[in-house]
């Protein structure tokens, strides 16, 4: 390069010098930044917060509804629904719902599941809050440690809500009457707690009822407590009148359930948390003696059994000691007749002294003292005898009692069951009796002596009008004529009349010849000669007052 074009290079201006600057981030972004962040904590809240995911099978999804419908535990919500589907076979539906982190726990293998809705029953109400927020899902818990993610809901709730403090106890019954859920629990008249569930048992022969007792009343229920039926209204007939039994208003609406301790027993032994307990009838069932082992036995009637029923008390010689169990009609080909089989159940133990005295003589087993028992009252002439309850009602029962006279009948002390000799009842005898009363009278020959019996009364009404035109007329004339005859013998024997003397006179005359008669009659007595030789002479006789025989 020459000199000149070095130079010209030399003498070009140099470019501006550019000072670099540091990147600053624009303001702007903060607003997505912190939705980033709020996002994050929010599913990382989400991801701490979020419990188990459970399904729960209903037979309806009836107020469930999704993102809407809360899981809740003693009225805490613990979840919410997230999905409702159908099941496979379409017979129920699939409830999701989401449990938060800290109920966890709460999806036990022994939690129940319900759908809370407004119920209503005699003396107690539930779910009526969700009148207004809607359906919600129950819970409760078990004491299960295990966990599970499906359950089966259940139709209905629970057994009802009580006192944290106090004694669950369970009675089992044949049936329970007219008790119901919410029912009340007297003691003493004092009502200590009320029904909580009801339900049947396992294999269908009873039902259950579950009492909740709130403390401190819990303590006095022992394993010699007797509970019993105080449904409704009681009236018994007895001695002194009509006696009315009812415990409150609620229990006649709701029925009822009151305990108490039988006097015959010692106070027992406190019970633990889920006692087992039987329901009676009423209180006089509940308190009386245990009943002992029941035994059977067969009675044959040969008469009609109408008014006995099943569950009709059979009575020894007046105390209850069994009942009726059944009512059948046998056949009998040789005489051609329809008598009636009828089958009770009786407890020996509620004869008392009378069962042990007579049957442990001789005796190893229970069976063997039962038919040596039977036997020998038998023997005395122990009979069963169909007899009125009561001269209101048509209603029978079985008396075994001691017929006076009884005939002598063969007892098998083998058979099974037992069977008792029979005898018609006196009810029945009085029919039989008026029936042949009724066909003497029916053979009488009523239409003949109604014949004569008209015949008669038509010859009695000839008779009495010939009296009363012919006889009537003369006997009134003959009357007439015997008024004027007395009153002239009234005339006669007036005080002034001539005649009164005269008939004085011959009244006097006759006295004085009876006794001469009465003399003559004494003479003779003693001296019967007197009628040959004559009478021989004498003084004359005087009586008291100094008269002679001979006097006037």
């Amino acid at each position: 390069m020459t000199e000149e074009s070095r130079a010209s290079v030399d003498q070009t201006p140099a470019a501006p010098h550019v000072t670099a600057k540091r990147w600053v981030p624009s303001l702007v972004w903060l607003v997505p930044l912190a939705a980033a962040l709020v996002g994050l904590s929010l599913l990382i809240n989400a991801w701490r917060t979020t419990g188990p995911r459970i399904t729960i099978s209903f037979q309806t999804a009836e107020g469930l509804e999704v993102g809407k419908t809360l899981v809740k535990y003693r009225d805490v919500t613990i979840g919410h629904v997230t999905a409702i589907t159908l099941s496979a076979d379409h017979n129920s539906v699939l409830v999701t719902a989401d449990l938060a982190k800290d109920a966890e726990d709460v999806a036990s293998d022994d939690t129940q599941f319900w759908v809370v809705r407004p119920r209503v029953g005699v003396g107690w109400a539930s779910g009526l809050e969700t009148l207004l927020s809607g359906a919600f899902i129950g819970a409760e818990t078990g004491v299960s440690k295990a966990r599970r993610r499906n359950f089966i809901g259940l139709e209905n709730p629970p057994p009802l809500p009580h006192a944290p403090q106090g004694k669950r106890v369970v009675l089992h019954a044949n049936d329970l009457g007219s008790v119901s859920l919410g029912a009340p629990v007297y003691f003493r008249q004092l009502q200590v707690g009320r029904v909580i569930d009801e339900k049947l048992d396992a294999d269908g022969t009873g039902a259950q009822l579950v009492l909740f007792i709130d403390a401190p009343h819990d303590r006095f229920v022992s394993r010699s407590t007797r509970f019993w039926n105080v449904s409704g209204v009681e009236v018994s007939l007895g001695p002194n009148g009509m006696d009315l039994k009812t415990q409150s208003l609620m229990s006649v609406l709701a029925g009822g359930i009151a305990f108490g301790t039988a006097p015959t027993i010692q106070a027992g032994l406190p019970i633990g948390v889920s006692g087992q307990f039987m329901l009676y009838k009423d209180e006089a069932a509940a308190m009386a003696p245990p009943d002992g082992e029941p035994h059977y036995v067969r009675m044959r009637f040969e008469q009609s059994l109408r008014g006995l029923a099943i569950g009709a008390p059979v009575e020894f010689v007046g105390v209850n000691i069994g009942s009726v169990l059944s009512i059948d009609l046998d056949y009998d080909a040789k005489n051609q007749r329809f008598p009636v089989i009828v089958t009770a159940q009786i407890y020996p133990r509620r004869m008392g002294r009378a069962y042990d005295e007579l049957a442990e003589q001789g005796a190893t087993e229970s069976d063997d003292k039962m038919a040596r028992l039977v036997g020998q009252l038998v023997a005395r002439g122990l009979r069963a005898q169909p007899r009125p309850g009561s001269l209101l009602t048509p209603q029978l029962y079985l008396a075994l009692d001691f017929i006076p006279g009884a005939s002598k009948v063969a007892f098998d002390a083998a058979a099974t069951p037992l069977e008792i000799p029979t005898m018609r009842g006196s009810i029945d005898e009085l029919q039989l009796k008026l029936a042949s009363i009724v066909n003497k009278i029916d053979r009488l020959p009523l239409g003949d002596i109604a014949q004569h019996l008209d015949g008669d009364l038509v010859s009695l009404h000839g008779t009495l009008d010939h009296i009363n035109a012919e006889v009537l007329p003369g006997a009134t004339d003959t009357l007439g004529a015997l008024h004027t005859t007395l009153g002239n013998v009234d005339r006669i024997l007036a005080d002034d009349s001539p005649w009164r003397d005269s008939v004085e006179q011959t009244l006097a005359e006759a006295r004085r010849t009876m006794r001469s008669v009465r003399s003559l009659t004494d003479y003779l007595n003693r001296h019967p000669e007197a009628l040959i030789r004559g009478r021989h002479a004498q003084k004359p006789s005087t009586d008291s007052a100094g008269r002679s025989d001979d006097a006037p």
